[in-house]
């Protein structure tokens, strides 16, 4: 790992007109600063209850996700809006990126492929960049309420990724949610988890290896086969003799369907096995037992991942659409599907993964990075036009994917997207699964990371 200290703490702390950051910080009535009140707290120690940022003339805009969607949204609305106040807020003091990690899981990428500096970029592009916790959104006031203090917006940008939902397995039951987030992480929101199921597959000797595929949509749908792929070289090329399992959800592979199917069989036929409609119906994570629609199994190790939803910050902005039919809450945001700000409020815009329905032919948008920054740079180019006193002209995004299969020889696969309005206004896409295994994808994919990067940070 070549992530330094100076990356990790150098976001620590910030002076200077670019950017402001402090330290997430939470409360304790056991704490020494409760028991000693007249003590002066360290500026970058703040509460909740305080006020973060007075507002000044300038419209705010507040970004709250640093991810694909919310870096750039941050530094392309500074190119577009640059009479505007823009705010970044993120828990995370370091950009992780989760497209590519599959490689990196494997060690075929270096940790500093992955990284980047909030910091160093806000200061770069000239908008703020606060580290802290999001703990709640009032829309009818329009504050944000951090735990570093609360900030008032002008217009709100939601960029949260996804969340697992748990409790679609275990109900409330604490116990065997955090036992499964623990023992085997699904590593698809970046955090440790990536470190930890890294360090899974590369102390793991031998037997049973499990991964269930949450029903869609879900967080870069061709990834976890890429993943499998990935494990199952590690297996093959270092003569570890262990079977990976995929449980999936759908009736069949979904995208690029004979690309996958044709590497299980040729490259892994001792090494994955695919099950379709392997709905999960149970699951045990201290005896390593899953119950399935499809049969029931044991495991050594397993990647567990929860069918997905919409990041926190949705449902705490009261974001989340509901099924008419059913009066049940959908998961994911509810959203005008072409200006992608919420239905409720034209103030409060959201992107990238949490974005809900949007189209009658194909549901959702891929939920991928290249869709989350596609999202960012549409938004950027909405809320500048509003502030600029015009109408925004409707703009679509386009969505590209490549998936590693093999590392000897280093071979890839791709799927593209694209969209269009038809003459009754609904949005289509059209899909292009390129099924042939190609080192020149290898490559490609290499170069489009490094033109996304680029374009949030560079």
């Amino acid at each position: 790992m070549s992530m330094n200290r100076r990356q990790f703490l150098g976001a620590s702390i910030a002076t200077g007109t670019g950017s402001l950051l402090g330290a997430c910080a939470s409360s304790s009535t056991n704490s020494p600063e409760s028991l000693t009140p007249n003590v002066a707290k360290p500026f970058l120690i703040g509460s909740s209850t305080d006020t973060l940022l007075t507002k000044g003339k300038a419209t705010r805009i507040v970004i709250a996700g640093g991810g694909w969607g919310g870096s750039t949204a941050a530094k392309h609305l500074r190119q577009l809006a640059p009479e505007a106040e823009v705010i970044l807020l993120e828990r995370n003091p370091v950009f992780f990126s989760c497209p590519i990690s599959n490689k990196w899981l494997v060690d075929m990428v270096d940790t500093s492929f992955l990284i980047h500096d909030y910091l160093a970029t806000s200061q770069k592009y000239g908008y703020k960049f606060i580290q802290c916790e999001i703990l709640d959104i009032d829309r009818s006031i329009r504050k944000v309420v951090t735990s570093l203090g609360s900030i008032d917006y002008d217009f709100l940008i939601i960029a949260p990724g996804i969340r697992y939902n748990y409790e679609a397995w275990f109900g409330n039951d604490r116990t065997m949610i955090d036992a499964t987030k623990s023992k085997f992480p699904a590593a698809y929101i970046p955090n440790h988890e990536h470190f930890n199921l890294k360090k899974a597959i590369h102390s793991f000797k031998g037997g049973d290896w499990v991964m269930t595929l949450p029903p869609p949509p879900q967080r870069c749908p061709p990834s976890p086969y890429e993943r499998a792929c990935m494990i199952a070289w590690h297996f093959k090329t270092n003569k570890i003799k262990a079977k990976v399992t995929i449980l999936d959800h759908k009736d069949d592979v979904r995208p690029i369907n004979l690309g996958f199917k044709r590497a299980f069989k040729e490259l892994y036929k001792d090494y994955i096995e695919y099950v379709p409609n392997a709905h999960i119906q149970e699951i045990d994570p201290f005896n390593k037992t899953i119950k399935t629609a499809a049969g029931d199994m044991k495991f050594d190790h397993a990647v567990l991942m929860a069918p997905h939803q919409a990041g926190d910050l949705i449902w705490k902005t009261g974001g989340i659409g509901v099924n008419p039919t059913t009066g049940k809450a959908t998961g994911w945001a509810e959203v005008d599907n072409k200006m992608l700000h919420l239905k409720k409020d034209d103030r409060v815009y959201v992107i990238g993964d949490a974005v809900g329905l949007v189209s009658p032919q194909f549901l959702f948008y891929p939920k991928s990075g290249h869709i989350a920054n596609r999202h960012g740079r549409i938004v950027a180019k909405y809320i500048a036009e509003r502030l600029a006193g015009r109408n925004p002209e409707v703009s679509l995004p386009d969505n590209l994917c490549y998936m590693m299969v093999n590392g000897t020889p280093k071979e890839a696969l791709n799927v593209q997207f694209d969209y269009k309005i038809n003459e009754k206004g609904i949005i289509e896409q059209t899909q292009i699964d390129y099924n042939d295994r190609s080192s020149k994808f290898v490559a490609d994919n290499f170069k489009w990371a490094g033109t996304m990067y680029e374009d949030m940070f560079g």
